[in-house]
Order: structure tokens, then C-alpha cells, then sequence
């Protein structure tokens, strides 16, 4: 059930989650959205790079805990989220309070504050982490960092990013590539690709080619010898030389453009949704 704001003109998106149950991560959409106007306000939502601010942060929990953010992802109180009404959707933001030097990059997934004195709204998670979770508001500075991944978690990398007395660092492109599997799955096993070499000097067989799972007893020296040189491994060289090498990781595409990323705002007024907008 939605509740109305009767001083801001708006209400709550529904719940999707209930209390309790576990929160998926990911699955929204990115954008940037059309001039939108809530208490007399109007905001205007833009791509800007260079984007830094500093005011007022809140937090915000269990209300909205388990409801849709404005780009369809759903609101985890204690997921490292917050809500902005200009940037663009989802991206990721440094957070530092000025008060105590804590610095955080969060992802940016929602809308609002609307209260005239607000810059922007945290998760719960992430007002413990800058340590004003007790005092409700926090002097802040917030500033664009790069758009975030649709799908999947960014909680671990984000919680990494959490420094005291220095700016928060980008979230790292190769943890966030090592989060896939190294190795093609296929039925919900891992598969190397090609025949895994057999060392030379092993002292059982374990029935190659024979269809017997039982471990035997190596053949004669004269015959392991022929079955090595017959067999013989390539050279470390050959083995690794550059055009051999199965790339593990596949690499994490470089958009020419962040804006390109984003969906282009549209002519007339979007439906929104979350905090409120729908």
C-alpha cells in the first residue's frame, strides 16, 4: 500500500517485498527522465560529469524498504543506495561528510529528497557507514563518479570503497569483471575449453580412454617413455605464446559516451516512480 505526502503532493510506488524476504539486485533501467515538478519545485534531471555539490544529506528505511526506486530496481534499506532528484539513473556518486571526513561511493537509484534543504537521501546502510545515522542529517558533498551496471550486487565493491580522511576511490573495474565466472558454464558446471594435459611423470593412470574409473598401475619405463615423446608437451614458449592464451576474463565494455547509456529525457512529462513519483 502507497502512502500519500499531503505536503509534497505525492505518495510511495508499491511494495513489491515484503519485510523479511530478500531483496533482488539490479534489474532496472538506466535514465535520466523529464523536468518533473513535486511541492512547487521543478528539477530538472541531466547528465553532467562534472556534477558536485554539497548540502544536506538524510537517510531513508524501513517505509520504503522492499518498494520500487524511480529506474525499477527495487530499495534495500541495507544496500549502499541513495536517492537524488537530477543525476542520472543508476550511477555512482562519492559521498563524504564534511563533518567527520568518511567517504563512500553509493549507488545512485532513486529520486528525491524533495524537502527544500536536502541534497540527497541515503540507505540506511550507507548513513552508518558516514556515522550520522544518529543525528538524521549530515553536512555533505556529493559528486559524479560513473554510471553503474544494471544487473547484479555492487554492495561488496561499494562497501570497499569506504575511506576516512581521503575521498572514496571509483569502484574497481576488475572486481567488478571478476565477479563472472572464469570459465564457460554449461548445465551449471564449470568447463575448461580443450583436453587438460596429463603430467608426464604421473605414477598411475586413471584409465584413459579404457572407461574405468579405477587407478592402475603406470606402465613399463620403456613404454612411458615412447607414450611421453610420442605425447610430448609443447614448450613453455609455444604453450603461452600470445596468440595461444584463452582470455579468463572478458573485458568490461567501454561505452564511447557515458550519455549514450542513458535513455534520452522525452518531450512530455514521463511516469515516474519511487520516493513518491509515480
Amino acid at each position: 500500500m502507497s502512502k500519500m505526502d499531503p505536503r509534497l503532493g505525492v505518495s510511495s510506488s508499491p511494495r513489491v517485498i515484503e519485510p523479511g524476504q530478500p531483496v533482488p539486485k539490479g534489474g532496472g533501467r538506466y535514465q535520466v527522465g523529464a523536468p518533473y515538478t513535486v511541492g512547487g519545485r521543478t528539477y530538472v534531471p541531466q547528465f553532467d560529469p562534472h556534477y558536485s555539490a554539497e548540502g544536506l544529506a538524510s537517510w531513508y528505511g524501513e517505509d520504503f524498504h522492499g518498494r520500487l526506486t524511480a529506474n525499477g530496481e527495487v530499495y534495500d534499506m541495507q544496500g549502499i543506495s541513495a536517492a537524488h532528484p537530477t543525476l542520472p539513473l543508476p550511477c555512482y556518486a562519492r559521498v563524504t561528510n564534511l563533518k567527520n571526513g568518511r567517504s563512500i561511493i553509493v549507488r545512485v537509484n532513486d529520486r528525491g529528497p524533495y524537502h527544500s534543504n536536502r541534497l540527497i537521501d541515503l540507505s540506511t546502510k550507507a548513513a552508518h557507514l558516514l556515522d550520522f545515522y544518529g543525528d538524521g542529517l549530515a553536512k555533505v558533498r556529493v559528486e559524479y563518479v560513473a554510471q553503474a551496471p544494471l544487473e547484479g550486487s555492487d554492495d561488496s565493491v561499494l562497501l570497499a570503497t569506504l575511506r576516512v580522511g581521503q575521498p572514496a576511490p571509483a569502484p574497481s573495474r576488475i572486481l567488478l569483471a571478476s565477479s563472472r565466472p572464469f570459465l564457460p558454464v554449461f548445465g551449471g558446471h564449470s568447463r575448461a575449453r580443450g583436453e587438460v594435459p596429463i603430467p608426464p611423470d604421473r605414477p598411475y593412470t586413471l584409465g584413459e580412454n579404457q572407461g574405468s574409473p579405477v587407478a592402475e598401475p603406470a606402465p613399463s619405463n620403456n613404454v612411458a617413455a615412447a607414450r611421453r615423446r610420442r605425447h610430448a608437451a609443447p614448450s613453455f614458449d609455444d604453450r603461452f605464446a600470445e596468440n595461444r592464451v584463452t582470455p579468463m576474463i572478458t573485458e568490461v565494455p567501454r561505452h564511447p559516451s557515458p550519455v549514450a547509456a542513458y535513455a534520452a529525457p522525452q518531450a512530455s512529462p514521463s511516469i515516474m516512480s519511487g520516493r513518491g513519483l509515480y
